[in-house]
């Protein structure tokens, strides 16, 4: 009989686990994995070098692009920190907003997960059905800011517009029947919050569909459970954050520990896991998808009983409003110069950070006093998840490495930053 041999391994980037952007040199025994070294830079972004080429408020948007799953939680990380040095005060309605659009993206996020988490390991199906409410959640952004992904919605004080009163109308066309199109519309007769009011109703049984099909399925536990376990002691040490170390038994959320926004008003529990495996960390975002649903019902409660405005009125942060705008030389002004040259931000440094849907979005800005950041530094949950692959992956068969990227839920935008 042959010996086996040890092998070196390339393990992506064109792997489907891999996603084209994360390149992973396993040493093989055989079939079982004695090292996993993950090589990142196949997608660099240099978003932190571009940021101190740019005013404050044009690096908005290359917030989004950080986590492109979770684009308006970066959004909020990035603002908050600038928020926190103006030392601007932000209207109560825009705060329930953003909470209310972080949970949606958290739904988002954890729907791109299943899905692709699923697809990876096998699961054809499971894609399909999160794709389905992806497409409704997806209107939402597109509704408030015009994008469908990278919305650029949230402003230092505030966001950047109210929410509509009316939903866009799907039509008929060569693909799509006038009563196809009626049946799509059923549910868009209303407002932006009627249409996120009736989403938070169907979405509960749509969770209930994700776990029949995976939750006690024999080949998904056979693939999760007991894979890339990681213990509560060991998810601290590594940094952790998010369904990661909660997956672990660590009760620890930024949203219930250090709130911001208007996170203390809201009734939510916080999910744990008690194995720390590939299983315990599913359980733990399929939870989370539920509890995130009940914080936006709470959300539009509020905002439907509560109008007012949205952005603040200091004009040296904010843009005037555009009827302001044709009426006034002053806002005229205002307007053109918070767009050419931005705001001057106080000498000084800030950390702000939020729960974003993979863990601890984190920045650190350092202002010198001028329109520009003199330094900015991304604190990226996914980072310290991808540093762990060796230890995760050590002893596991080269199919558990599929499962291990799965559950570590990795977006290269925020890592290779």
């Amino acid at each position: 009989m042959p010996e086996i041999k040890n092998y070196t391994l390339n393990f992506g980037p064109q792997h489907p686990a891999a996603h084209g952007v994360l390149r992973l040199v396993l040493e093989m025994d055989g079939e079982v994995i004695e090292r996993a070294d993950p090589h990142i830079g196949l997608l660099h972004r240099a978003t932190e070098k571009l940021a101190e080429s740019k005013p404050f408020n044009q690096t908005i948007g290359y917030m989004d692009r950080l986590d492109y799953v979770s684009m308006m939680c970066n959004e909020h990380g990035y603002v908050l920190a600038i928020e926190k040095l103006l030392g601007v005060e932000i209207p109560e309605r825009a705060r329930y907003i953003r909470v209310m659009f972080d949970e949606i993206t958290r739904i988002l996020n954890h729907l791109m997960w299943i899905g692709t988490h699923a697809l990876d390991v096998g699961a054809m199906t499971m894609f399909l059905y999160a794709f389905r409410e992806r497409e409704d959640l997806m209107d939402t952004y597109e509704a408030v800011s015009g994008a469908r992904m990278h919305a650029t919605y949230y402003r230092p004080g505030g966001v950047a517009r109210d929410l509509p009163d009316a939903m866009p109308q799907h039509q008929a066309s060569r693909w799509r029947s006038q009563k196809e199109a009626d049946r799509l519309n059923e549910n868009r007769q209303g407002s932006l919050l009627d249409f996120i009011d009736d989403f938070t109703r169907r979405f509960p049984t749509y969770i209930d569909e994700y776990e029949t099909l995976l939750t006690d399925n024999r080949i998904w536990k056979q693939r999760t459970v007991g894979i890339g376990v990681v213990s509560a002691e060991r998810a601290y040490q590594l940094g952790f954050t998010g369904p990661m170390l909660r997956g672990s038994g660590v009760e620890w959320d930024l949203r219930k520990k250090q709130p911001y926004e208007v996170y203390e008003r809201m009734d939510f529990d916080i999910p744990v896991g008690t194995n720390g495996d590939c299983y315990d960390r599913y359980l733990v975002r399929v939870e989370e998808m539920r509890q995130s649903n009940r914080i936006i019902r709470q959300c539009i409660e509020w905002l439907r009983v509560n109008p007012g405005k949205v952005l603040s009125d200091n004009h040296k942060v904010a843009p005037p409003r555009r009827e302001e705008l044709k009426a006034d030389m002053e806002s005229l002004i205002h307007h053109f110069k918070l767009f050419t040259e931005g705001y001057v931000v106080p000498a000084g440094e800030v950390y702000a950070a939020i729960e974003a849907p993979k863990g601890e979005f984190g920045v650190f800005l350092v202002s010198d006093g001028s329109n520009k950041p003199y330094r900015l530094k991304v604190r990226a949950p996914g980072f310290a998840h991808l540093s762990a692959m060796n230890e995760m992956a050590q002893g596991h068969m080269l199919a558990d490495v599929v499962a291990i990227i799965g559950t570590q839920d990795i977006v290269f935008g925020e890592i290779d930053r």
